[in-house]
């Protein structure tokens, strides 16, 4: 059975881009992200393949935000795809809109901390109140879950934060910006490794390009597979 705490970003031009690497990847991954760059190019028809012809979960990453009306309209459509998991920003009204839009089905609702590709000079640049990042992304988190938010979305550099915090005992955390030992960081400034996201505190990391823009796609995820799994499942 592949090991879920993995997931792959799928963050190409199309559908069948992401359809023809999630075949090159094989059983060995059985979680995959499909981000806003693929929607426009089928991305909900990978989404519904990837489900019903390869059995693996999905997590549609879009980061919705806008008037709850709206927020609540577009998660009730977005569930009905049966996604594993759906992300909105943090924020409380968004988080509410998307909790009433899910209703009874089995999509959990992630909600984003601080992008992973921010750091205090971005907040600052953003007019975002002063305070520590790790500061910033725990008020943003417990504003979530109080929320109804299923999990958060933040860097491996807050999961043992995050995960101490009592308001998040039962949710999820997962963790974008993790890179394997000596691949580039690329646009993402709050990074760690695959078993160190893991042990402070992760359910799941999610890894896109140092394994899709790797050579050898396949490789690239058994090394990091390899490398998870001496670290113990939190659930």
């Amino acid at each position: 059975m592949a090991d879920d705490r993995l997931i792959v970003a799928l963050d190409g031009a199309d559908a069948d881009a992401g359809r023809a690497l999630a075949r090159r990847l094989g059983a060995a991954i059985g979680f995959y992200k499909i981000g806003l760059g693929m929607l426009a190019g089928g991305g909900l028809d990978l989404a519904r393949a990837l489900r019903e012809e390869e059995g693996a979960r999905v997590f549609l990453d879009l980061k919705l935000f806008d008037i709850g009306a709206t927020v609540e309209a577009a998660v009730r459509a977005f569930a009905r795809t049966g996604v594993d998991f759906l992300t909105v920003h943090g924020d409380p009204h968004v988080v509410r809109a998307a909790a009433a839009g899910r209703g009874g089905a089995r999509t959990r609702i992630l909600a984003v901390t601080v992008l992973t590709s921010l750091d205090r000079a971005d907040l600052d640049a953003a007019l975002v109140r002063p305070g520590e990042m790790a500061e910033i992304v725990a008020a943003r988190a417990l504003a979530a879950c109080l929320a109804g938010a299923d999990g958060v979305i933040a860097s491996p550099r807050e999961a043992a934060m995050l995960r101490a915090l009592p308001e998040v005992e039962g949710r999820l955390i997962v963790c974008p910006g993790v890179r394997p030992a000596g691949a580039a960081a690329g646009d993402q400034k709050r990074t760690a490794c695959p078993a160190a996201a893991l042990a402070a505190g992760a359910d799941h990391i999610v890894v896109g390009r140092p394994i899709t823009a790797a050579a050898d796609p396949g490789a690239a995820a058994a090394a990091i597979l390899a490398e998870i799994a001496p670290v113990p499942r939190r659930r």
